[in-house]
């Protein structure tokens, strides 16, 4: 396997089309077959399903593509690393949803000035597999809600303690209370699949479900799927409320009997990169921990 065969591959999985990708690529049609052929015999699979008509990607080619992404930008960023004789600075965080993605502008910014060589990355993953991506050292920090974790090389820094919230629309009942308790939460409700939310939160919207008829029952693929339907009025969702992530549009109303969340960053204790401590550091003293998180 070479960086020719992965971008020829990439090209072709981006245009679902050889001619377009030789277009691409410059270069003769026939030799781009040509390496998707001799990459599919060193794999043992076929990647694309071809017809007259149109060109597909297989089952395989579907699950190699992410991979070859990561292969090709990994070998890329070695060579002009290499060629420019620079220590380039590596920097990973893991998040589960768009809304924690602003967590990082400031916080980036400020590492960039004290490390100009810093060249930080973020990984959009699902609940279930994100500490394990921390854990094996594929991520250098991942944000979320602290959970019982066996794993002893896992740290937790708490950046402040989250209330679950009733999430709706404006117009909905429900806004008409500063606070709720779970009595009070009545209509449809929007749960979304347990890979994109904390375990305590997929526990809890498993309850209300139990007791709603399916009329009154919404399921989402993720939390910006809820949070959609949520604004098209179609029920209410639960989540935790950290105020710098709200998503604008909404109402959060705190449900006062369920148990708050601690919202933080996972590391590794053991992890000895330049840039964590730093990291670490900022979140908790960066103007969003500051003044928008409160610790109670």
């Amino acid at each position: 396997m070479n960086t020719i065969q992965l971008e020829y591959f990439i090209a072709v999985a981006q245009h679902l089309n050889f001619s377009r990708a030789s277009e691409e690529l410059k270069i003769t049609q026939p030799a781009v077959s040509h390496q998707i052929r001799t990459l599919e015999e060193e794999l043992n699979v076929k990647l694309f399903k071809r017809t007259s008509k149109e060109v597909s990607l297989t089952p395989e080619g579907i699950q190699f593509l992410p991979d070859a992404e990561l292969i090709l930008k990994t070998a890329l960023s070695a060579r002009e690393r290499l060629g420019r004789r620079e220590n380039l600075i590596p920097f990973e965080v893991g998040c589960h949803n768009h809304m924690e993605l602003r967590l990082l502008p400031e916080v980036f910014r400020k590492l960039s000035e004290e490390f100009p060589l810093l060249r930080p990355a973020v990984r959009m993953v699902p609940f279930p597999s994100l500490l394990g991506l921390v854990e094996n050292k594929k991520l250098h920090a991942a944000f979320g809600t602290k959970e019982e974790q066996k794993k002893s090389s896992l740290h937790f820094k708490e950046l402040c303690s989250a209330p679950v919230a009733c999430v709706c629309s404006p117009e909905h009942p429900l806004t008409r209370y500063k606070t709720l308790t779970k009595k009070q939460l009545s209509g449809s409700f929007i749960a979304c699949a347990p890979r994109q939310i904390p375990a305590p939160v997929f526990a809890i919207q498993s309850r209300v479900l139990t007791h709603l008829v399916r009329d009154q029952q919404y399921f989402a693929e993720n939390i910006e799927s809820a949070f959609t339907l949520a604004k098209a009025q179609m029920g209410y969702t639960l989540f935790p409320d950290v105020l710098p992530i709200r998503e604008p549009g909404l109402c959060y109303i705190p449900v006062t009997d369920l148990p708050r969340l601690p919202f933080g960053v996972y590391y590794r204790y053991d992890d000895d990169h330049p840039v964590l401590r730093r990291f670490l550091n900022l979140c908790s003293k960066s103007a969003f921990a500051a003044g928008a998180f409160r610790l109670e």
